[in-house]
């Protein structure tokens, strides 16, 4: 091992919406994960998870040597400030390693509920400068997650003047309002994004039309299924690891507690394996076309690095186009049997006689042909279907617990 080695090594914080995602954050090698319960957190859409459950992961987590935090980062009401209390209560109980709260009275709230807990600041909050870090650290938060507007160079400048942990998105989808405040879902479809409840309005199709000119719609450029005027690129800071890194970064997160366990499995590998490959040798560092094609396997749009070298040009951040990806997700792989078949929680249809790849830890990437496939009272079937468990046999590879089965889309 290369005796430059850097001896800090950052956090991978990475989205658990659900139990299987959790299970997928973990064995891809998260350092911690983030996760929502079912009142104060902005993905109330998501899965999320109840005090008892939140409590269950936690033990299942800590036995993994991971860490768990829990979002209570919607801005909170009045109506809210009585419920909280008792919720703070609860989680007090759970025992998460930290909160991450935007809202400054929740922020009070919970260090004289849970005491001794430590809270970290949501990137909600648009923390823009070293004093306002300052600010925080006085409050008792003890990690501040920046807004995502800002440059590596703001970052450095912010990390010389400030000792509290300092963590940055660096992968993931975007909001095309600043820091994520919106009220555009709250105007044209009621339901508020501030309080983790956005319907993404500015991912909607749109068209132009003159006001003395009603249901004429002019043309705007696009792509077959609309207009995005308001749709952002999404994040990509792959590339920029090594200056956060040196900048000192304690936390690097990853977005998407709504989406798939394949999208976590797969992005949560490639980040696992490029901060490892950077730590272990700086100086022989360098991203992998490997890494890219992976990311590019999950759906997503366009990637950008945002304002990571300064204010970005307009047709580098906004995105006119649907998401796409590579591949589909298939299913993931549970228990092994002792006849070395493994289970499959199947997402979406495959047949016998598919070749398919599969995705472990560590970026391994095996190619099989699925040799048969049996329902749980083992009877053969000619394909399986999504939203059941199936087993299934391959010419003799041997394939590991949560690992991702995709097949790749014809083109």
């Amino acid at each position: 091992m290369s005796s430059s080695k850097i001896s800090e090594k950052p956090e991978l914080l990475v989205p658990a919406g659900n139990f299987e995602k959790l299970r997928t954050a973990v064995h891809f090698g998260a350092d911690a994960v983030y996760l929502g319960g079912e009142e104060f957190s902005l993905r109330a859409k998501a899965d999320n998870f109840s005090l008892e459950e939140i409590g269950e992961a936690i033990e299942f987590a800590h036995g993994q040597k991971v860490k768990v935090y829990a979002a209570i980062n919607a801005f909170a009401r009045n109506e809210d400030m009585e419920r909280l209390p008792a919720y703070l209560d609860g989680l007090r109980k759970s025992g998460p390693d930290a909160v991450i709260v935007s809202d400054p009275g929740v922020v009070r709230m919970a260090r004289d509920r849970l005491p001794g807990m430590p809270v970290h600041l949501s990137t909600q909050a648009n923390t823009t400068n070293w004093a306002s870090c300052e600010f925080w650290k006085g409050e008792g938060v003890e990690r501040v997650g920046l807004a995502r507007e800002l440059s590596l160079r703001e970052i450095q400048e912010i990390r010389g003047k400030t000792k509290v942990e300092l963590e940055v998105f660096v992968h993931g989808a975007m909001c095309i309002s600043y820091s994520g405040r919106c009220w555009m879902s709250k105007f044209m479809a009621d339901r508020d994004a501030n309080r983790g409840d956005c319907s993404q309005s500015c991912r909607w199709e749109y068209f132009l039309m003159e006001a003395k000119r009603p249901g004429e719609y002019f043309p705007v450029d696009g792509d077959g299924k609309g207009t995005y005027l308001f749709n952002s690129k999404d994040l990509c800071l792959l590339e920029g690891l090594p200056d956060l890194i040196k900048a000192g970064v304690d936390a690097f997160k990853i977005e998407g507690r709504m989406k798939t366990a394949f999208y976590v499995g797969v992005v949560t590998n490639v980040y696992r394996a490029a901060i490892d490959s950077y730590l272990a040798s700086p100086e022989k560092f360098r991203v992998l076309p490997e890494w890219i094609e992976e990311l590019a396997g999950v759906s997503h749009r366009a990637y950008t690095t945002a304002f990571f070298h300064g204010t970005p040009e307009d047709d580098r951040l906004l995105h006119t186009f649907s998401p796409y990806r590579s591949h589909d997700f298939l299913g993931i792989i549970g228990d092994i049997l002792p006849s070395g078949q493994p289970k499959v929680r199947v997402k979406n249809p495959f047949s016998r006689g598919d070749v398919v790849e599969v995705v472990g830890s560590g970026l391994k990437i095996q190619r099989v042909a699925i040799e048969g496939i049996m329902d749980a009272e083992g009877q053969a079937l000619s394909a399986a279907k999504p939203n059941t468990e199936v087993s299934i046999s391959v010419n003799g590879a041997k394939l590991e617990r949560n690992g991702l089965i995709r097949k790749k889309i014809k083109e």
